[in-house]
């Protein structure tokens, strides 16, 4: 932020946090978009916490994006302690967490705010993030994963009926998605949330180094009593699963992108584990438990048989 452009006295309305590793040209699109997003009827700043990249990503925000607050961390702290970083050093009313590999369109950020302020329940808040092909991202717009839906959910019966509020919870695909709605949680692509939530729920746990963090955070903040809102009237692009699939490389490449892909699994289905045996493991007997821990390492190993 431009601190010379900020009157005396008035507050900064919106901070955006940036986590970034490695992804150093989906960055610079990422910044150039967010700085056609500034409004004179809003201020915000941006700071980028780096994870120790080394495809010189760092160097470009120096250059490239001089108002921009850039944090470089000393080693790959994973999403959760990374943006902790990141929100410490913020001073924003508003706390927005916006993944690197996104671009904001111009009027999302000003809308966002002003349907915060004017929605004085909502603790959290996503706008549409929308795929590269014009569809939904589904993990905006989401439900808890209780063991009711996340069975249907992998056994497919979310997708055989949509707009069933029994078989669709996963996604909570039964609601209106052209129009506001509450729903449980959202996705660490855009988290728009008030810094007043931080002393009631404290910050992104830890102990989730990648995936879940998120899901994590709005279920606390749910559960302190705020609400969660998806407001479909303004969106972001996500450039989500950019990285080359193995399957159209060879040799060394297809190894290392395997490789990624594996740990990320495995990464994926921890984070199940950990949200449950956090949230629900005392909601439930211990025989569903231990059920539901079965179908998550039988899920995890033939996921990992397929990449």
């Amino acid at each position: 932020m431009d601190k010379k452009a900020v009157p005396a006295g008035r507050q900064v309305d919106l901070s955006v946090i940036v986590l970034n590793y490695n992804t150093k040209e989906l960055l610079r699109n990422c910044l150039e978009s967010i700085e056609k997003a500034r409004r004179n009827n809003f201020l915000f700043e941006t700071i980028i916490v780096d994870n120790a990249s080394i495809d010189g990503s760092p160097q470009m925000v120096k250059e490239q994006f001089p108002r921009v607050k850039l944090i470089k961390n000393s080693e790959n702290y994973g999403f959760a302690k990374g943006n902790n970083v990141g929100i410490r050093q913020s001073c924003g009313r508003y706390l927005l967490l916006l993944n690197s590999d996104t671009e904001v369109a111009c009027e999302t950020l000003a809308a966002m705010i002003n349907f915060m302020d004017k929605t004085k329940e909502a603790g959290l808040a996503t706008c549409r993030v929308e795929l590269t092909d014009g569809d939904l991202d589904p993990a905006c717009h989401r439900g808890f994963p209780t063991p009711w839906a996340s069975l249907t959910y992998m056994l497919g019966l979310e997708r055989l009926f949509p707009r069933s509020r029994i078989f669709a919870q996963y996604h909570q695909t039964f609601k209106d998605l052209e129009m506001p709605h509450q729903i449980d949680a959202t996705t660490g692509a855009f988290f728009l949330l008030r810094r007043e939530i931080l002393k009631q729920v404290g910050y992104l746990d830890e102990d989730y180094f990648m995936y879940g963090e998120d899901l994590d955070w709005a279920y606390r903040i749910k559960k302190a009593g705020w609400q969660v809102w998806y407001n479909p009237k303004v969106k972001i692009i996500h450039h989500k699963k950019q990285s080359g699939r193995a399957k159209n490389l060879e040799g060394e490449e297809a190894e290392r992108v395997r490789g990624i892909r594996k740990k990320s699994t495995n990464y994926f289905y921890e984070t199940m584990k950990i949200f449950y045996r956090k949230h629900y493991d005392k909601q439930y007997p211990q025989a569903l438990t231990a059920l539901v821990m079965f179908g998550i390492e039988i899920k995890r190993r033939l996921t990992l048989d397929r990449i």
